[in-house]
C-alpha cells in the first residue's frame, strides 16, 4: 500500500462499501469469541478510552459526556485518559477481556486493529452523506481497504508556531519564514543577535512524536515513506535529506539539543517560557500559550502551515484521530450512539478553542471560526494535503525502528544515510 498525500474527500467507494459484521473476532492475545450484537436494553454503563494530551482536553470530554448523559438517561459514560505514548498497548492488552467500549485510535492503526480484530467494522453504520460533509483527512482516519473501522473524531495535523515578538527583535515577520531555508535564516540571525540560545525546538524523543516531525520534513522534500509496493525508501533522495536536514539544524546550533528528549508538551512549555522562537506542534497549542496559568507568551505566538521545503511542498502529518467500538463490547449500540454524540457538528462546533472540527461547513460559519480563527486558518490550508506515514499492518515495529535509527543520527552515532539504510534494512526484512 503506497504512504499517500491525501486531498479532498475520501473516494465514495469507501462509503459505499459492503458492511461487514464480524461474526467472531480473534483479538491479539485472546482466543476467538463472537461479536456482541450490541443491542442494549435497560440501563448501561460503557468504558471509553481517551487520551490525556493534544485536541481536547479532559475538561472538554468531561462536559460531552454530561451533555450525552443528559440526553440518554439509561447510558453512563466512564472515560479514561492516558499519555498518547500509552494508548496503542493499553487498547490491545485490554482487548481480550474487552474492557474499553469505546477506544481513541491514531490514524495510523486501523490496518492493526483490522487485521488483529481489536475492534468493529462500522462501516454499515455510517452515514453516506458524511463522505461529502467531512473533511478528506478526517474520514480518512478509520478507513483500511475501503472498510470503516471507526468515527472520525476529529482532523488533526502538526502546525508551525512562531513568537512575533521574539522575530521582531531581528526585523522578520511571518514573510520571512514562508519556506524552511526562511525558518533557518531567521533562527541563524536570533541566535547571533542573542535574543534566545536555541530558536528552535522540536519533538524528537525517541517515539512517535520524532516521526510526525520527520514526516513533515520528508513531505516538503518531495518524500514519501513506502512505494507502490508497500516498503520503505527513506534510504534515498528525500528520505536522507530530510534527515540531514534535521541534523544539521542541531550541528548548527540552531536547534536546542535537548530536542531528542523532548515531546509535544516540553515543547509546548519551551514556547511558553519564551525560550523557544519556533516549532512544530498540534492545533490545541495556541489555546495552550494563551493560557495566562501556564503561559508567559500571552498573545506573542502566532499559527501558519508547515514551511514550503524545496520540493514546493508543504504537507503536514496526517494525525487525525477517530472513536472505535471494541470489538469485545457488549454494548456496541450504545457506544455507537454515543461516539456519534461526540462526533457530532454540534457538539464538535462548541469545542472548536481546543480541535477543529470534522465538518466542512464549521469552516465556513464565523461563529465557529471567529472562536479559534488563526488555527482554522493555518488548519485549513494544511488539511488540504496531508502525509501519512507508513501504511502497514505492522506500523507499531516499523515506527520503533525509524525512531531508533533516526535517532541515532541525530545523536551523531551514525551517519544519516547508514541510519536510514539500517533503518529500511530491517523494516523491509518483518513479515
Amino acid at each position: 500500500m503506497r504512504t499517500r498525500r491525501i486531498r479532498g474527500t475520501v473516494a465514495a467507494a469507501a462509503a459505499t462499501a459492503s458492511a461487514l459484521v464480524l461474526a467472531s473476532c480473534s483479538v491479539t492475545g485472546g482466543g476467538g469469541g463472537g461479536q456482541a450484537s450490541g443491542s442494549d436494553t435497560g440501563p448501561v454503563t460503557i468504558n471509553a478510552l481517551f487520551m490525556k494530551q493534544a485536541g481536547y482536553t479532559e475538561d472538554d470530554v468531561a462536559k460531552m459526556v454530561d451533555g450525552f448523559q443528559k440526553d440518554n438517561p439509561g447510558i453512563t459514560v466512564k472515560p479514561a485518559f492516558v499519555a498518547y505514548e500509552a494508548l496503542h498497548d493499553k487498547i490491545v492488552t485490554s482487548a481480550p477481556a474487552g474492557t474499553y467500549d469505546v477506544v481513541l485510535i491514531d490514524v495510523i492503526w486501523p490496518a492493526e486493529f483490522a487485521t488483529k480484530g481489536i475492534v468493529q467494522d462500522v462501516t454499515d453504520r455510517i452515514p453516506a452523506k458524511w463522505k461529502d460533509e467531512m473533511q478528506g483527512g478526517a474520514m480518512a482516519s478509520a478507513l483500511y481497504q475501503d472498510k470503516f473501522y471507526g468515527v472520525p473524531w476529529y482532523p488533526s495535523t502538526k502546525l508551525f508556531y512562531y513568537n512575533a515578538d521574539l522575530l521582531s527583535k531581528v526585523g522578520a515577520t511571518e514573510a520571512d519564514i514562508q519556506t524552511w531555508d526562511g525558518v533557518l535564516s531567521v533562527a541563524k540571525k536570533l541566535k547571533d543577535a542573542g535574543v534566545v540560545k536555541y530558536p528552535l525546538s522540536w519533538s524528537w524523543a525517541q517515539a512517535e512524536a520524532l516521526i510526525c516531525d520527520y514526516a513533515q520534513i520528508l513531505g516538503s522534500m518531495g518524500g514519501n515513506f513506502t512505494d507502490d509496493s508497500g516498503k520503505l525508501v527513506v534510504n534515498k533522495g528525500p528520505g536522507v535529506q530530510a534527515l540531514e536536514w534535521m541534523k544539521k539544524t542541531i550541528d548548527d546550533g540552531l536547534t536546542d539539543p535537548a530536542s531528542t528528549s523532548m515531546l509535544e508538551d516540553d515543547v509546548n512549555k519551551a514556547m511558553a517560557s519564551g525560550s523557544t522562537a519556533m516549532a512544530l506542534n498540534w492545533e490545541s497549542t495556541l489555546r495552550d500559550l494563551n493560557d495566562k496559568s501556564i503561559s508567559q507568551v500571552v498573545d506573542q505566538v502566532h499559527v501558519m502551515a508547515t514551511p514550503k521545503g524545496s520540493s514546493g511542498d508543504n504537507p503536514g502529518v496526517n494525525g487525525s484521530m477517530a472513536l472505535s467500538i471494541g470489538a469485545r463490547s457488549k454494548h456496541a449500540d450504545a457506544a455507537w450512539k454515543f461516539i456519534e454524540y461526540i462526533s457530532s457538528q454540534q457538539v464538535q462546533d462548541q469545542f472548536a478553542t481546543s480541535t477543529m472540527p470534522n465538518w466542512k461547513s464549521s469552516y465556513q460559519d464565523a461563529n465557529v471560526t471567529k472562536t479559534n480563527p488563526e488555527v482554522f486558518k493555518a488548519a485549513g490550508v494544511a488539511y488540504d494535503s496531508m502525509i501519512a506515514r507508513p501504511e502497514v499492518p505492522n506500523y507499531t515495529a516499523v515506527s520503533q525502528i525509524l525512531q531508533v535509527e533516526i535517532q541515532n543520527a541525530l545523536l551523531g552515532k551514525k551517519s544519516p544515510q547508514q541510519a536510514m539504510d539500517d533503518a529500511v534494512a530491517q523494516a523491509n526484512a518483518l513479515k
